[in-house]
């Protein structure tokens, strides 16, 4: 069965998850899926994109696909993983991509809707980057994702904690442009998609793309990326992840 649905109607296109039954989980079945439609709807001439989840189940996504994370000794987020090749077509997607959200966004879910252009949700949403519960060394680009987006205190609190934060004090701290009622929540994404639409695609896509460049312009040297790096090896090859792992797949709390 597809994990992906696909639509596109008045110029705006739609992908939506479509495997509740893993609560919707970044697989690489399911990215892979979600890739080829990108290309589809980018070929079509899409000039916006609503990234959402099919029906109104209680999670938006779960996040990265935890099954299929590698044992300790294994960098879990590798440059030319799904997850951020994933990442790397929506930031660099031509048209504006806006995330409609009804329920909990966890862990690289949280990601993907950081590198939405705009996101808008309903009372039940709630945003959770957890790294923390895992052991899990996040890669560089991951927490630059969130220090572009977010205020530097909300990004360390989130990274720390890994707890969820709600709806109200999403929008407040810029995860989300707009909190709606569920109610209004499809009509109020699709205008602001139908408005996008309506404007000059060429503008639009030159100034996202400057966005996009100027928002990774921030040079590192090459020492300073290799102290990071070993910083984020100590971490997978040690004690944390793997016991984060384990922990995961028995069902049962960590025991850091």
């Amino acid at each position: 069965m597809a994990l992906i649905q696909t639509d596109t109607a008045d110029r705006v296109a739609t992908i939506a998850f479509d495997n509740y039954r893993k609560r919707n989980a970044l697989s690489t079945a399911l990215i892979g899926e979600f890739l080829t439609s990108l290309q589809r709807v980018q070929a079509e001439g899409a000039r916006a994109l609503v990234i959402r989840a099919v029906g109104d189940g209680t999670v938006w996504s779960a996040g990265h696909d935890v099954d299929e994370l590698p044992n300790a000794g294994v960098d879990p987020l590798p440059y030319t993983g799904s997850l951020e090749q994933l990442l790397r077509a929506v930031k660099s997607f031509p048209a504006p991509v806006i995330a409609m959200v009804r329920g909990s966004v966890w862990g690289g879910a949280c990601e993907l809707v950081m590198a939405c252009d705009l996101v808008i949700g309903d009372e039940t949403c709630a945003f959770a980057i957890t790294p923390a519960k895992l052991g899990l060394p996040y890669n560089t680009a991951g927490i630059l994702n969130f220090m572009c987006r977010l205020p530097l205190n909300v990004t360390k609190e989130m990274f720390f904690t890994a707890e969820p934060i709600a709806a109200e004090r999403a929008e407040r701290v810029g995860i989300v442009n707009a909190v709606v009622p569920a109610s209004e929540l499809e009509a109020r994404t699709y205008a602001m998609a139908r408005t996008i639409a309506s404007r000059s695609p060429q503008a639009i896509a030159a100034f996202k793309e400057s966005v996009r460049v100027l928002s990774e312009a921030a040079a590192v040297s090459p020492s300073t990326y290799e102290y990071l790096q070993g910083l984020r090896r100590d971490v997978y090859f040690g004690p944390d992840y793997r016991e984060g792992i384990s922990a995961f797949r028995e069902r049962r709390p960590p025991r850091f």
